[in-house]
């Protein structure tokens, strides 16, 4: 007997700091008696609230942990990533700790590991992204877990390890788990099945899986931040016999990132009208490693082929970073690029609706910049090789934002 419930079309709701919450043509709605039922309140704050000094979430003595997990993203943690600590941090009673292990090199201060509501910070900066070590990071998660004993792990469901990694430890352990959740709160997990036709709702399970946009990552409070010095033997490890040589990491194949399809970008400059020399603009792409995007004006006048258009007749794009040069940033352009992560945006007119977009607005002239910016990229290129140069060039323009 099916005892799945079918999709209820206000779903799936969004967990903030008010609780659950959905979004139905522009207004803010709760849930309701579900809400009540999980002892989440809905109270709604205004904006003034949101930008005063942070409380700490809590100064109980801990007795219990939960453990987040997640690889670094250039030193810092993606939107993802920041929305499964913040799922963690929401549902966390007073009681209880949040852990954050970060596999990889994490460059962020004391201060910002507290605003994105972690308690503790376990560094692991052995573990590259860019490597492929799914036997070693699994004992190194398995160690943590072991270490501090958590109720519930979350990782982010993702497609670059951190999925991997949950669902492998939760293979090992004999764990239960849950994968793209949808929803969240301190009770239940939510899921979509049978191909989205139908909704599955369970306990919170040891392993949590989150799919993205489905917590908010503004938090109303911060946590201790404390950084914690714990050692992982990866030698050791292996030497135990714990780690397997079946796993060998071949590298990773760079290709031209003109190549490379929009929508799995993580780094593009994007050509608007104001752009009137696209050899130096596709120059300056090649030297920063970046794909290349156009608005529709741009397509339209024979510019970039019809497939590199972004916007709501083109493509949807989710970078971590999108230069704009010479978009004024149509609403059907700034449709595609809603799920940009940090947005650039060079234009001599400040008033341009993508600077209400933008995270940086450079009010120049757009061949000015691209010349500037070439020949920049290109000096440090020379300084510091050509692959450092390129994987460091998308870091650099996010690490101004951060």
């Amino acid at each position: 007997m099916n005892t799945l419930k079918r999709i209820d079309p206000r779903r799936p709701f969004t967990i903030t700091a008010d609780g659950l919450r959905r979004i139905t043509l522009g207004e803010t709605g709760a849930l309701g008696a579900g809400v009540a039922a999980s002892g989440l309140e809905t109270a709604t704050h205004g904006a003034a609230h949101r930008e005063q000094a942070r409380p700490r979430r809590t100064t109980a003595t801990p007795a219990r942990v939960f453990l987040v997990a997640a690889h670094a993203d250039r030193g810092a943690l993606d939107e993802h990533t920041r929305q499964t600590l913040a799922a963690a941090a929401l549902i966390a009673d007073a009681q209880t700790e949040i852990v954050l292990l970060v596999l990889g090199e994490y460059t962020a201060d004391s201060a910002m590991v507290a605003a994105l509501g972690a308690d503790k910070l376990i560094e692991l900066p052995m573990f590259d992204r860019r490597a492929y070590a799914p036997v070693d990071e699994l004992n190194a998660l398995s160690a943590c877990i072991a270490a501090y004993a958590p109720v519930h792990v979350f990782l982010p469901d993702n497609a670059t390890g951190d999925g991997d990694l949950g669902r492998r430890y939760a293979a090992a352990a004999n764990a239960s788990v849950a994968t793209h959740v949808v929803e969240i709160d301190a009770k239940h997990v939510a899921t979509y099945a049978q191909a989205n036709a139908s909704y599955a709702v369970r306990a919170l399970p040891e392993i949590v899986l989150l799919a993205p946009n489905a917590v908010d990552p503004k938090l109303p409070f911060v946590g201790a931040g404390e950084r914690v010095a714990w050692r992982f033997d990866v030698e050791s490890s292996a030497a135990s016999g714990t780690a397997s040589g079946a796993v060998r990491d071949l590298g990773i194949e760079e290709i031209d990132a003109a190549q490379l399809a929009l929508e799995e970008a993580d780094f593009i400059v994007s050509a608007g009208n104001g752009v009137s020399d696209v050899a130096a603009f596709e120059r300056l792409a090649g030297t920063l490693g970046a794909a290349i995007g156009a608005s529709r004006v741009a397509v339209d006048d024979g510019k970039f082929t019809r497939d590199k258009q972004i916007g709501a007749t083109g493509k949807t794009v989710e970078a971590s970073v999108y230069i704009a040069f010479g978009i004024s940033g149509a609403v059907q352009h700034l449709q595609g690029i809603k799920d940009c992560r940090h947005v650039i945006a060079v234009n001599l007119d400040a008033s341009a609706p993508i600077a209400k977009r933008a995270n940086l607005t450079v009010i120049a002239d757009t061949q000015e910049t691209i010349a500037a910016l070439t020949e920049a990229a290109a000096a440090a290129r020379s300084a510091r090789g050509t692959g450092a140069a390129l994987l460091n060039s998308a870091a650099v323009a996010e690490g101004a934002l951060v």
